[in-house]
């Protein structure tokens, strides 16, 4: 069996369209009232949109209802899909924990209980039946004031038994008027010694060069080969890795066609830059990991060594992966250690142990 590792999934968009649905029914009598039938809301949730801002407007229906009390609810059925449906050995949730607190506490209260946020997130995400190593990225927002930003920061560096690194969220087309103020907390969060991560190069208005130097991984970056190749080079010497969520850019109105894609991983197969693929938001999708590798090979947008080599690579660059080997090659050893060499095995004895 197969085991693979998602670098690029997000808290509020992960949750399944029929356990949201479900939650609302028993839950929150507003949204049961304005979505009565499952197919009714499954439509209108995973639908594309127009742009990216239209699309993360969906972001902010699930994130009213993951609250204290409810993450535990959400994050176990995610957990438990991840490791039944999609086998994922590997798992970094990433959200903006300021938008899981309350909105009737002041903004300093906010910030204080953003800690109680992560801790809530990182105990419910170790489900002892469903075995997976899971860490989180904390996301700053383009939305957000840089005292909050800052916050989120520093609580990533408080939280490191929780927190693998930090992220910048919110549309990459909000940077352009405050990017002295973005790279000032990037590099704080290298200085603290995070690692970081980024939604840059998603959009051909979020093409932001001047950021490139304080990411490890680019969020999406699928602008780079497309429309400004010449920095692969740059990506291949720093070894950042793009997070490419193929779905994603459908749902957006990003790429017309899912094969345009073809020319993002051609050109980075042949500059040295590596790809994760990822689902970015599954649960508003509807979509699981291994579709998106399916869909890749089905279009012919990569065949079979280049999936192995992005899955490969997903390890390589996950930020809490505990081990120097991905799972097959650990699986691999184990079984080469269990199972003798016949040749060194008396014939007799081996009878002896299969009439047993």
């Amino acid at each position: 069996m197969a085991l693979y590792a998602e670098l690029h999934r997000h808290l509020g968009g992960s949750v399944v369209p029929r356990v949201l649905w479900r939650y609302f029914q028993r839950s929150d009598a507003d949204l049961a009232t304005r979505f009565p039938e499952y197919s009714e809301f499954e439509e209108f949730y995973t639908k594309p949109r127009n742009t990216l801002d239209e699309y993360l407007e969906l972001h902010t229906l699930v994130e009213s209802v993951q609250t204290k009390d409810t993450l535990p609810y959400f994050i176990y059925r995610l957990i438990r899909g991840a490791y039944i449906f999609e086998n994922l050995a590997y798992l970094e949730l990433r959200y903006t924990p300021f938008l899981r607190t309350s909105d009737k506490l002041s903004q300093r209260q906010r910030i204080d209980q953003m800690a109680d946020i992560v801790d809530i997130v990182g105990i419910a995400s170790q489900v002892k039946e469903y075995p997976i190593v899971t860490s989180q990225i904390l996301c700053m927002h383009s939305r957000l004031p840089y005292e909050v930003n800052k916050a989120i920061v520093e609580l990533a560096a408080q939280k490191r038994q929780y927190v693998c690194a930090v992220d910048l969220a919110g549309g990459d087309a909000h940077y352009a008027d405050r990017l002295d103020e973005f790279i000032e907390l990037y590099a704080y969060a290298r200085s603290l010694g995070l690692n970081t991560t980024g939604h840059l190069y998603e959009t051909k208005e979020g093409c932001y060069p001047e950021l490139l130097p304080y990411l490890m991984r680019i969020g999406h970056g699928i602008q780079i080969p497309l429309r400004c190749p010449e920095l692969l080079g740059e990506l291949a010497s720093a070894g950042t890795c793009l997070e490419v969520c193929p779905t994603t850019y459908l749902k957006t109105g990003n790429l017309e066609d899912i094969r345009q894609l073809k020319v993002v991983f051609d050109r980075c197969f042949a500059a040295g830059v590596d790809i994760a693929i990822c689902t970015d938001n599954a649960g508003l999708h509807n979509v699981r990991l291994p579709f998106e590798y399916e869909n890749l090979l089905t279009y012919d947008i990569i065949g079979f060594a280049e999936l192995q080599a992005c899955q490969d690579a997903a390890f390589r660059h996950a930020f809490a992966w505990p081990y120097e080997q991905p799972p097959a090659l650990l699986l691999n050893g184990l079984f080469q250690t269990a199972t003798p060499d016949l040749a060194d095995v008396d014939l007799k004895e081996l009878q002896l142990v299969n009439r047993n």
